[in-house]
């Protein structure tokens, strides 16, 4: 990667991970759960009995959404640019699916390893993420493909 890429990772991990937390938030609301990344990132961190204040949780959780989004955007850049994967619709919907599997089993391990579980309804959160990672994927797709 070079400083030129970056801009164009930055911004489309950063355009990427916002609509998928919309998205997130809206099938939240829409299902009266917990289904919003940063705060499920939030309340694992709680678990660990950090002493921060509770604003500062939801701050990290939102910094670790942000940044898990960066990662898998540096994920599809190589992919991307080592000619494995091409830059395309199609592509970036397999890409989509595969984090989306991805992030079911980060969320799973996370589960498991903490000992106070949320309220949730898990497969209703697992599907929902799913679907969320395919729109981050074809988000990145879409605007990483602006710098081109």
């Amino acid at each position: 990667m070079n400083f030129a890429t970056l801009p164009q990772i930055l911004i489309s991990s950063f355009a990427a991970t916002s609509v998928m937390t919309l998205f997130s938030y809206a099938v939240s609301a829409g299902a009266r759960e917990v289904y919003k990344e940063p705060v499920l990132l939030a309340f694992i961190l709680n678990t660990f009995h950090l002493k921060t204040a509770p604003n500062l949780k939801i701050l990290l959780g939102w910094i670790l959404h942000y940044l898990i989004g960066i990662g898998f955007v540096i994920g599809y850049h190589y992919l991307w640019i080592s000619g494995y994967m091409e830059l395309s619709w199609s592509v970036s919907f397999l890409l989509g699916v595969i984090s989306g599997i991805i992030g079911i089993i980060g969320w799973i391990v996370f589960f498991e390893i903490i000992p106070q579980k949320p309220n949730i309804d898990f497969t209703g959160y697992y599907l929902q993420l799913f679907v969320a990672h395919i729109i981050f994927s074809v988000t990145a797709f879409m605007v990483y493909k602006l710098f081109l």
